[in-house]
């Protein structure tokens, strides 16, 4: 089976890029093709009254996949995880770059299988991809995406707005990712992100990848608040225990949180908008000091 050795940069290029939708390639509001000479991408910025997102994220062999994972699951990773930090600002996904680190031992069939599964992913979000970097590590092979997005500057929610009382609410349900294969496959709520901020002054809002445990503190923390957690209502899958659902990570799940009122109304309009996905109260903001704390999730470094 071939490698990606020996195929020169130029060659490995056209042979990935073959395998994303010309859609994604030469998206709406891009001046330059994917496949052009230029190394910078020519876009036009968001419209007046709209503010530019920016989020980049990588995954890691070994770390976040198995040497056994389809790669187009890897590809579509990779990507899914930056869109869920749009959706958790309220925004649109607009232009992704892509740094590709292959080892030399990689078989070509792989590299071509996460572009075919970025290139999916795109085309489902209208995002375009519009350039990037193909390296040669000694490993492990690393895939990182750098994304944009365009938010009006009225619908931002940030972390940094919830008050004592505001009522925490989450999307979908929680724990067991690795383990079901779910952190490879799960949806990133962006129509649901941008409707939320569209339709409800949103204090606060941010994805759960680290977890509940990890993320409900950075929430807390950067509205100068405590929190409260009624572990009981925590939604979780099928076979997870409470210590699953706030402590395995890769959720993302949304996390808001509204005053009282807001909650109350955006309890009654969800399930006409979504019945297929649940959102559950969950617990509240407190005074700072005046919470308690959670099990940590995941942290890189702990």
């Amino acid at each position: 089976m071939p490698t990606v050795s020996g195929l020169g940069e130029n060659r490995l290029l056209e042979l990935l890029l073959a395998e994303l939708p010309p859609a994604v390639r030469r998206p709406r509001g891009a001046l330059s093709d994917a496949l052009d000479a230029d190394d910078c991408a020519l876009v036009r910025p968001p419209r007046r009254g709209r503010r530019l997102l920016l989020k980049t994220d990588g995954l890691i062999a070994g770390v976040h996949f198995t040497p056994d994972t389809d790669p187009a699951l890897v590809g579509r990773k990779a990507l899914a995880r930056a869109l869920s930090d749009i959706a958790a600002a309220g925004g649109k996904p607009r232009h992704a770059l892509v740094a590709l680190a292959l080892p030399a031992d990689i078989t070509l069939e792989f590299a071509r299988g996460l572009y075919h599964g970025l290139g999916a992913c795109a085309e489902e979000h209208d995002v375009g991809i519009v350039g990037g970097e193909t390296l040669r590590t000694p490993g492990p092979l690393s895939l990182t995406v750098t994304l944009t997005g365009a938010v009006r500057a009225r619908h931002f929610p940030g972390r940094g707005g919830g008050r004592p009382s505001d009522v925490l609410l989450v999307t979908g349900r929680l724990g067991g990712s690795f383990r079901s294969g779910r952190h490879l496959t799960f949806s990133p709520r962006v129509r649901e992100g941008r409707w939320l901020a569209r339709h409800f002054p949103v204090r606060a809002m941010m994805d759960l990848s680290d977890g509940l445990g990890a993320d409900l503190p950075r929430l807390a923390r950067t509205s100068g608040c405590g929190f409260r957690v009624d572990r009981e209502r925590l939604p979780r899958h099928e076979h997870c225990t409470i210590e699953q659902a706030i402590g395995d990570g890769e959720d993302y799940e949304l996390l808001l949180a509204l005053a009282p009122d807001d909650a109350t109304e955006l309890e009654r309009r969800w399930p006409i908008r979504f019945p297929a996905l649940p959102l559950t109260r969950i617990g509240e903001l407190t005074a700072p000091g005046a919470g308690e704390e959670l099990p940590r999730g995941h942290d890189h470094f702990a």
